[in-house]
């Protein structure tokens, strides 16, 4: 699988009728999956990269129902949401690495269209010189770390082998 996979309106180019079904199927398997739909004014040069992803006002989070393709449109619906939607793409770029759908509506040459599977965030808590303690129960360790100021004890469940990866890592010279 290639990293990019771009279909163009009108290409030439041997692979475009592949590249559009591939689309087709990463498009029909986003069925009843939470989207984040993003909508940005490009400049004509077309660079993405040079586009502000970050979330914004008008960004949108919803599930998506009967994802399907029917000619070059691509339908969906929003689920818990009457009625069918669609867009007629110019050229589309699935990133198959970050599983981000980017639609250029053939009515709209100044917009480009993110559609990608939400990103999972994670929690991210800072323990300065915690307290630690390890406990064994039969197959399992449990690595305990207290830190007092903020009230707050992370206990994680070890198996032989994350052991064995945690003794590695704090072995590693800096």
């Amino acid at each position: 699988m290639q990293a990019k996979t771009i279909w163009q309106l009108g290409s030439s180019n041997p692979d475009n009728a592949n590249h559009f079904a591939e689309i087709s199927d990463w498009w029909a398997d986003l069925h009843d999956q939470d989207i984040s739909w993003k909508q940005r004014l490009i400049q004509p040069t077309h660079d993405l990269h040079n586009l502000n992803w970050e979330p914004q006002r008008f960004d949108e989070t919803f599930r998506v129902t009967h994802p399907q393709v029917r000619g070059i449109t691509l339908y969906w619906q929003k689920s818990k949401v009457e009625g069918e939607r669609n867009i007629t793409p110019q050229r589309l770029e699935l990133d198959n690495l970050r599983q981000e759908l980017y639609i250029y509506p053939k009515t709209q040459n100044e917009v480009v269209i993110q559609v990608a599977l939400p990103e999972v965030v994670y929690q991210v808590i800072e323990l300065k010189f915690p307290q630690t303690g390890v406990t064994h129960d039969l197959d399992k360790t449990v690595l305990t770390l207290k830190d007092e100021s903020q009230r707050v004890v992370v206990k994680a469940i070890l198996s032989p082998n994350t052991i064995s990866q945690l003794k590695q890592h704090l072995n590693e010279p800096k």
